[in-house]
């Protein structure tokens, strides 16, 4: 029997997948605020605040696809319970880490329950609800999960202007919402798996795991320690891509695999995961370089510079559980279209603030623009990437998805400041920062127009 939302059971089951999700996507941003505190405490410079965002989103978009897999064959709610534990254990080593090479296998561990927990949660809503409560179910989880993100710089923010340890704190907060969430999971219907354990086991692509998360690796850690290794960092590089297409001629032999290269012959799967790859990408490097901005160059508090992204909240919390009824009826594309389109416009008008300017003169409306567009892209995409996929294939399709958003977030984190001339210091954020903002809405743009090509106008059809 399907959940509905008018039901208790149905709520306190959304309560929960948003929640598990929701710590994920928040240790994606608490620590863009808190990060210049933790090498002041640990050491690392730079390239150690680099590794503490990217060491995450490594092994979360390395492994999501194991995850979402992992659910649809032993079982979603059991996956989906390991990752939440696994996560508040990580998190609390984080919270008491004494040195940054320690913080970052921590924050490594964190990404791969995430990983756990990310796909199983989406794929849970995906297979327990129907009709038109599943629309709005994925409608409130992508954008409740949007907040969770936008809330991360301004978490972060209040805790370290507040406590002289307050980084720490930042990763020690998972505790009390993975409690909350465990309780609320005991809502959620056990989803079994359709054989024996020892068989699940064996089907489980380890290698091809492994040849992602080194091949991404090799891929993103040279372009982080650039500076210091010279033209040694573009031969790792060309190893990661190797690695990388060693991955998918795996992925495409293999019985069982993680990533089933096949899925993507459904068009509007493959369509929203490019629409996902570029647009999250300049979401991702965009907020992160905005947050930094604000107050190596404007000379905001952290708290400040967390709570200027404050209006994408609210707007994402006012807008997201309604686009996501209005796709059910009209299908993502122009959705699609439109949203990227109003992100870019509003990346566009923040490239051009500068120190002197005042927030609710120069920043406040660029971000309400950009907010606009993020509202109508957050729920239609995750829609989409699920529109015609059957409910088996669910976690892996989710699985896929995420790992498409944070890979982006990897890669543009990594890439586009360098790309954009942003160096170390103070100064090398202007006029730098400015050419990334367009950059990134030039991305924007790309994928409005991967949007309207590609999808075609139809209606969703829920069921």
């Amino acid at each position: 029997m399907s959940l509905t939302l008018a039901s208790g059971q149905g709520r306190r089951a959304l309560a929960a997948s948003v929640v598990a999700s929701g710590m994920a996507f928040l240790d994606s941003t608490i620590v863009t605020v808190a990060a210049p505190h933790i090498t002041e405490d640990l050491g690392g410079g730079f390239s150690g605040m680099q590794w503490v965002l990217d060491g995450y989103l490594l092994t979360l978009g390395a492994l999501v696809l194991v995850g979402g897999s992992l659910g649809d064959l032993i079982g979603k709610r059991r996956v989906f319970l390991i990752g939440i534990v696994g996560f508040a254990l990580a998190s609390a080593v984080c919270g008491l880490a004494p040195t940054m090479p320690a913080l970052v296998i921590a924050r490594m561990v964190q990404g791969a329950c995430a990983a756990l927990m990310v796909p199983t949660s989406l794929a849970l809503l995906n297979s327990e609800f129907s009709g038109d409560d599943r629309g709005r179910a994925i409608g409130a989880w992508s954008g409740l999960s949007g907040i969770f993100t936008a809330l991360g710089p301004f978490v972060g923010g209040s805790l370290v202007d507040a406590f002289p340890v307050g980084w720490r704190l930042a990763f020690l907060i998972n505790l009390p919402l993975a409690a909350l969430a465990m309780w609320l999971a005991r809502a959620v219907p056990a989803s079994a798996g359709s054989r024996g354990n020892a068989r699940l086991l064996g089907q489980l692509d380890l290698l091809g795991a492994a040849l992602a998360t080194v091949g991404l690796g090799l891929v993103v850690g040279p372009l982080i320690e650039i500076n210091r290794l010279g033209g040694v960092a573009w031969l790792l590089v060309a190893a990661g891509l190797a690695l990388l297409a060693v991955f998918l001629v795996v992925e495409h032999r293999s019985p069982a695999p993680m990533l089933p290269l096949s899925i993507f012959a459904i068009r509007t799967f493959s369509v929203a995961n490019l629409v996902t790859f570029v647009v999250y990408g300049a979401l991702s490097a965009s907020t992160f370089l905005l947050t930094v901005y604000l107050q190596i160059q404007m000379g905001f508090s952290a708290l400040a510079a967390g709570a200027a992204g404050l209006p994408i909240t609210i707007l994402l919390a006012l807008g997201s559980a309604r686009v996501g009824a209005l796709v059910s009826r009209f299908g993502p594309r122009w959705f699609l279209v439109a949203g990227p389109v109003i992100m870019a416009a509003g990346l566009a008008w923040l490239s051009l603030i500068g120190p002197g300017d005042s927030y609710p003169a120069s920043v406040l409306p660029g971000l309400l623009v950009f907010a606009v567009g993020l509202v109508l892209v957050v729920a239609p995409v995750t829609t989409a990437a699920l529109l015609d996929v059957g409910p088996g294939l669910s976690g892996t399709a989710s699985g896929v998805n995420n790992a498409v958003a944070r890979i982006a977030g990897l890669i543009a984190i990594a890439v586009l400041p360098a790309l954009a001339g942003i160096g170390v210091g103070g100064d090398g954020l202007d006029p730098g920062y400015g050419r990334a903002m367009l950059i990134s809405a030039l991305l924007c743009v790309v994928g409005a127009v991967v949007a309207g090509v590609g999808f075609r106008s139809q209606a969703y059809r829920s069921g």
